[in-house]
């Protein structure tokens, strides 16, 4: 019964798409080829999903499925949108006829005007648009790395780490990973950057452990900066979007996963603090278990900070951003700086610096992508290393952040 009405509203999707080709071309290979390939479409997507296993989870067959499905289906809602608006005014103006008529010429006879070749051709070239940004966010966007570069100033910055700088990842999600050659890049990118400290803030995996085992040897290549490397947990790691046959694998899972980060050189910290010194001077990484607003609250943030005084720098490593609006930002403990991950940006969306920075996302979390400031508490979240669901970007870049700390004011 639960697939009744998804199956309704895709056949009335797909006849007002229909309407689309046949009012632009009356060829009928055409029209037979469009509804063949359909059809097939439909059949493997719906085939991959029946068959999906939930011991398993995501795996790289289900996101080609719904990589598909998006391509083929976010068009034909233009041409929906465009073939109801169209049908709203045909029988309009059918009524309109009906009324004269009746009134008018005493003969209350009605005719639907035919569709518009001009308005399917118009539906077509618009939904061409989202159509072409999914295949380039499947086959170029969710390997097109951007580095991120933020300048941020704190008074109460200890002198020595005045000029330090960060490099944050997120959200690596390896077992959607298909070409090697451009994590290598990415990897490569990162070392580039030559910053003092490396955090990655946390979703190393989808589900499972192994997703990761061929992807060690090239993780491990991350040089560790003078100041170390740190990480944290995701909602992801805990394995808690399958199921398991037993508690004892689900827990053996979340204990390989939890060892990734040391066959990488990370320092995992789980609820726990470090100080890192310089000059005789030392700031607190904090890293706390995921805690999010709708997801596993793990985390525990007064945990995580025992030893570490109110006066102490710290830089906190959280990975869903509602924790640090439901707990961080008035904490009284003052965490100057949250690195967060976890919304991916949506993997969608528009930004062009200083004119427009949208995403479906931001009706979700009130901070989704960036760095935001409150009572000179900042937090950046980082838009992705990966990619989940989806198998690609729009709009939406995988990032590579680099954060400078400045003692002093933030300049006009």
């Amino acid at each position: 019964m639960r697939w009744i009405i998804p199956v309704i509203v895709y056949v009335l999707i797909e006849v007002y798409a229909y309407q689309v080709i046949k009012t632009v071309t009356k060829n009928q290979w055409v029209q037979i080829v469009y509804l063949i390939v359909s059809l097939a479409i439909l059949s493997y997507v719906i085939y991959v999903f029946a068959t999906y296993n939930r011991s398993l989870g995501p795996t790289k067959l289900t996101l080609r499925a719904s990589g598909l499905m998006l391509v083929t289906l976010v068009p034909k809602l233009i041409f929906v949108l465009f073939m109801f608006g169209e049908d709203i005014i045909r029988l309009c103006i059918a009524g309109y006829t009906y009324i004269t008529n009746a009134f008018f010429e005493g003969n209350a006879t009605q005719h639907l005007p035919d569709r518009r070749k001009f308005v399917s051709q118009v539906a077509l070239g618009i939904a061409a648009i989202p159509f072409s940004g999914l295949i380039h966010g499947i086959f170029r966007g969710k390997y097109n790395f951007k580095v991120i570069n933020h300048v941020l100033y704190f008074d109460d910055l200890p002198d020595a780490f005045d000029g330090l700088r960060l490099t944050q990842i997120s959200d690596i999600h390896s077992g959607s990973f298909d070409e090697a050659d451009k994590i290598e890049y990415a990897i490569d990118l990162i070392n580039r950057q030559e910053t003092d400290l490396l955090v990655f803030t946390g979703d190393i995996v989808n589900t499972m452990a192994s997703e990761m085992d061929e992807w060690i040897s090239v993780f491990k290549k991350l040089r560790t900066p003078s100041l170390g490397k740190y990480s944290i947990l995701g909602n992801h790691d805990y394995g808690e979007y399958v199921t398991w046959d037993t508690k004892e694998e689900k827990d053996a899972n979340f204990e390989a996963i939890k060892d990734i980060h040391s066959k990488i050189d990370f320092k995992l910290l789980l609820n726990e603090n470090v100080f890192v010194e310089k000059g005789g001077d030392r700031i607190a990484i904090v890293g706390v278990e995921n805690w999010g607003h709708n997801f596993k609250k793990a985390g525990d943030l007064s945990k995580a900070s025992k030893g570490v005084l109110r006066e102490d720098f710290k830089i906190l490593l959280s990975h869903d951003p509602s924790h640090w609006d439901y707990e961080v930002k008035n904490n009284e403990d003052h965490y100057q700086l949250t690195l967060s991950g976890h919304t991916h940006g949506f993997q969608f969306g528009i930004e062009i610096p200083g004119f427009i920075k949208w995403s479906p996302v931001q009706y979700v979390y009130k901070q989704w992508a960036g760095i935001y400031n409150e009572m000179g508490r900042y937090l950046n979240v980082n838009r992705g290393f990966g990619f989940h669901a989806f198998p690609g970007r729009v709009g939406i870049w995988p990032e590579i952040t680099v954060i400078e700390l400045r003692k002093g004011t933030q300049p006009a």
